[in-house]
């Protein structure tokens, strides 16, 4: 199975939140990592009160916080009639980064050492890790198919030059199963519900009892997903399905993953975040910043803000954190004035032309320019906020108009008692407004557009306004 197409968001995804802003592992928000996607050494789990139960069924009842040691995945796949399921399990492995410091009794672990003209920081880095199954589903439905991994305890020992210390690269033992299962659902449209389990069977016993965390992520799966794929078939997306599977979708039990379509209907990722079906990078951004799916902008221009002494401990720190420095130092004024913003269709791609039928009748629009979306402003030159005006009260309201806002009176009972609905209805109820705009929704709905009197600066240079309707505002003079 060919999954180049999503490795893009797959990578992303197994480095989200690795390093954190400002970059450095002195930072107090490095010293807790790998929030994403930890399966946890089954007794580890289990000793924090994480109980799961088996693959027979069942919810898991989960006391504590802590990591899971198993994942399950469930998505719904038509097969074809010789349909073969790749599943690429990915993952994160530890390895501690030791700089040591030569002495006289041999060598002793800092946290950081200036030798041999680098700047050397201990560190705990993370090595990819893959488990690949493929099998097909006529194999599945008649039986389960597992699959263990192991990988194994490694120590590699690099002597600095001129003989100050030395930096040791240290990995612990780490084993797991992946479980894949099948069942054709009942119904006639022989969908098959598959079923992905994941578990940590590392062996764990903490050397450490108060940093047991930090023991047992030595022995853990880190970021770990799946990325899915059929040949000869295709997914289901549960997350918009078409109608008949609606309950199918709804019979899938997914824990501490969440499947979504990639690229198409033969990729499924399964990700330990929540996502939308066919995630995309940005075209946007120029790199990784690895932040916990941070803003591109605002983390670049903190980023400039750190002292030359920060940087260079931020590049001593992680070689992903040095290519950040890097990177960021040498942006140039055009491609920061893009991570500024961009805007794209508010309505999922190659939908627009389906979509403006659906609220036309198929049928032109007076005044629509030949290929402006029905959403944009401009579809419809008939329609101008800042000129209309509509009758309230026996008034014409435009533009400029000052009302007296009354919040919630569309709610009016039987006896004419006004309901406010929130207490933002309470702050705004009796001041008066100036109107800035008159807006129409997709439906024919009237709404004003009004800033505050009295806090005339607020929002308007950013074009943000409080929305009324016509019927929660009275008049008090009426349009120029």
């Amino acid at each position: 199975m060919n999954f180049e197409a999503a490795r893009a968001v797959a990578d992303t995804l197994l480095y989200e939140g690795y390093v954190l802003y400002p970059y450095r592992a002195s930072a107090k928000k490095n010293q807790v990592r790998f929030q994403f996607g930890v399966v946890a050494p089954r007794a580890y789990a289990e000793g924090c009160g994480v109980d799961e139960v088996d693959t027979a069924g069942g919810r898991a009842s989960v006391s504590g916080a802590a990591e899971p040691w198993r994942t399950r995945t469930e998505c719904l796949v038509e097969p074809g009639d010789d349909t073969d399921v790749t599943v690429l399990l990915r993952f994160l492995q530890l390895q501690a980064r030791i700089v040591e410091e030569r002495t006289e009794d041999g060598f002793r672990p800092v946290a950081e050492l200036a030798a041999a003209g680098s700047h050397l920081v201990s560190w705990d880095e993370a090595v990819e890790q893959a488990v690949e199954m493929v099998v097909s589903v006529r194999a599945l439905l008649a039986g389960h198919r597992a699959q263990s991994f192991s990988f194994p305890a490694t120590e590699e020992i690099e002597d600095l030059p001129g003989g100050e210390g030395r930096v040791v690269r240290r990995r612990w033992p780490l084993s797991g199963r992946a479980v894949m299962t099948a069942e054709e659902l009942p119904g006639p449209y022989g969908v098959v519900r598959l079923r992905i389990e994941v578990e940590n069977l590392s062996e764990w016993a903490a050397d450490d009892p108060g940093g047991a965390r930090d023991e047992a992520l030595r022995r853990s799966l880190l970021s770990a997903h799946s990325l899915l794929g059929v040949s000869g078939g295709h997914f289901i997306s549960l997350l918009d399905p078409p109608e008949w599977a609606r309950q199918l979708v709804a019979s899938c039990d997914n824990r501490h993953t969440w499947p979504v379509l990639m690229g198409g209907a033969d990729v499924m990722l399964s990700s330990p975040i929540i996502l939308y079906d066919q995630p995309e990078i940005a075209a946007e951004s120029p790199g990784d910043l690895y932040d916990a799916l941070e803003i591109d902008e605002i983390l670049s221009l903190r980023t400039m803000t750190l002292t030359d002494e920060e940087k260079a401990e931020a590049r001593a720190t992680d070689p992903r954190a040095a290519a950040i420095i890097d990177r960021v130092d040498t942006m140039s004024a055009e491609i920061l004035s893009r991570l500024h913003g961009a805007l794209r269709s508010v309505q999922p791609a190659g939908r627009e032309q389906e979509l403006g039928d659906l609220f036309t009748g198929g049928e032109p629009v007076p005044g629509k320019d030949a290929g402006v979306p029905w959403w944009d402003p401009g579809a419809d030159s008939s329609v101008d906020p800042e000129k209309d005006s509509i009758l309230v009260g026996g008034v014409m309201v435009s533009k400029g108009s000052r009302v007296k806002l009354r919040p919630g009176r569309h709610f009016d009972d039987a006896n004419g008692a006004r309901h406010l609905t929130d207490g933002q209805d309470l702050f705004y109820d009796g001041r008066i407004a100036i109107v800035q705009g008159v807006y129409f929704d997709v439906d024919g709905a009237e709404y004003l557009a009004v800033s505050l009197e009295d806090m005339p600066d607020v929002d308007l240079a950013h074009g943000r306004f409080l929305y009324f309707n016509p019927a929660e505002v009275e008049p008090l003079e009426a349009a120029r």
